[in-house]
């Protein structure tokens, strides 16, 4: 059986991919396919590297994106995008796949457009609340549909749309607390608030933390990813802010592997993340208070949409963007670890909202849909 991934180009994408795909894996040996061929075509921008280590077939092409402001670049890249559907018919021709999964995102087009045209079994799936607009598209021929939030069920078909949650790398949850801060360097007994800039960083939430650091390691221990760009720049700007302080209660990081990832999850009593869906299913995964702080601009709004979809259930607090102030993100922060109830409150939210066997559901109507093509 061969199954075709498609997706990109951000970590909010890949990681998804290959939780599915280590389910299929599993399910693939339980049901005695042999013959399994794992292909993925898109960008490799940002997670080639994580899909090879998983024994898939990397084809790669670039494709343009559509921004929503005028921009000379939005010419250049229709060129891009219909060189890239081109090559993408072609590649979806040569590998002739039984089923297609999209993670959506500019990257999954050309793909996409060959699964039509061939008529090849597709099944898409949604992270956001408001539905990125290859999805869009996508969901005209697609067989089945995952959403992550019920809100984007207004979006899409209902017979042929599931909520199924994000997909979950396994790897990351469970572990050791004990074992888990010796490694982080986590010695102290206070509590410890971790700081999430998802794949790409985040600018305006590390720039906030500088301007609280001194203050925060006063009452906490920080474990901050800072994004693989802003490391050295945040790391240097950090140990400025507390030579005088306590610069050993602050744990900088660019990014977290999934042995980091799990680590980060176990020490942290609150975590501060932007809105992005991964970031919110593994929060809720793990069961912990969070506060949202939605990137502004993002597309279709998606993250601000998704923090409050959240928020409805109780599970985290969210700070817009402009109104992101140093002393509201520490009055915050200290609001919800002063309060026990709260806490654990929010906690509970944040499991019943979870949905840890997405990936192996994902997985099953994969494998459904190739066995009947």
């Amino acid at each position: 059986m061969r199954i075709l991934f498609t997706g990109g180009g951000t970590g909010g994408h890949f990681f998804p991919i290959v939780a599915v795909i280590r389910e299929l894996k599993k399910l693939a040996e339980e049901e005695k396919i042999l013959d399994l061929e794992l292909y993925y075509v898109g960008p490799d921008d940002f997670g080639e590297k994580f899909l090879k280590e998983e024994g898939v077939i990397c084809l790669k092409i670039e494709s343009g994106k559509w921004r929503n402001y005028s921009s000379p670049a939005n010419f250049l890249d229709l060129l891009k995008t219909a060189w890239a559907v081109a090559t993408g018919l072609w590649k979806v021709f040569l590998i002739m796949p039984d089923v297609v999964f999209s993670k959506g995102g500019y990257g999954a087009l050309p793909a996409v457009v060959g699964a039509m045209t061939f008529r090849i079994p597709t099944l898409i799936h949604e992270s956001d609340a408001i539905p990125g607009k290859v999805n869009a598209f996508s969901a005209g021929f697609a067989k089945r549909i995952g959403i992550a939030f019920a809100g984007a069920e207004e979006f899409f078909p209902k017979d042929r749309t599931a909520l199924v949650g994000i997909p979950i790398r396994k790897r990351i949850l469970g572990g050791n607390l004990a074992e888990a801060k010796e490694d982080l360097d986590v010695f102290s007994s206070l509590p410890v608030v971790g700081f999430l800039g998802a794949s790409q960083g985040a600018q305006k939430i590390n720039e906030t933390l500088l301007g609280i650091l001194k203050e925060l390691t006063e009452e906490f221990e920080i474990v901050h990813q800072t994004g693989p760009k802003n490391f050295n720049e945040i790391k240097g700007e950090a140990s400025v802010v507390l030579e005088f302080a306590y610069k050993e209660r602050y744990h900088p990081y660019g990014f977290l592997d999934e042995v980091k990832m799990r680590e980060f999850y176990l020490v942290s009593d609150l975590v501060v993340s932007r809105a992005g869906a991964s970031s919110i299913f593994e929060i809720a995964a793990w069961g912990k208070p969070a506060i949202l702080i939605p990137l502004r601009n993002s597309a279709q709004d998606h993250q601000r949409k998704n923090a409050y979809e959240y928020a409805r259930t109780g599970a985290t607090i969210v700070i817009e963007e402009e109104n992101l102030k140093p002393h509201v993100l520490r009055a915050e922060i200290k609001k919800v670890l002063g309060s026990p109830e709260l806490m654990k409150k929010m906690g509970e939210a944040a499991q019943r909202f979870s949905r840890i066997d997405s990936a192996e559901t994902i997985a099953r109507e994969i494998l459904k849909l190739g066995i009947t093509h």
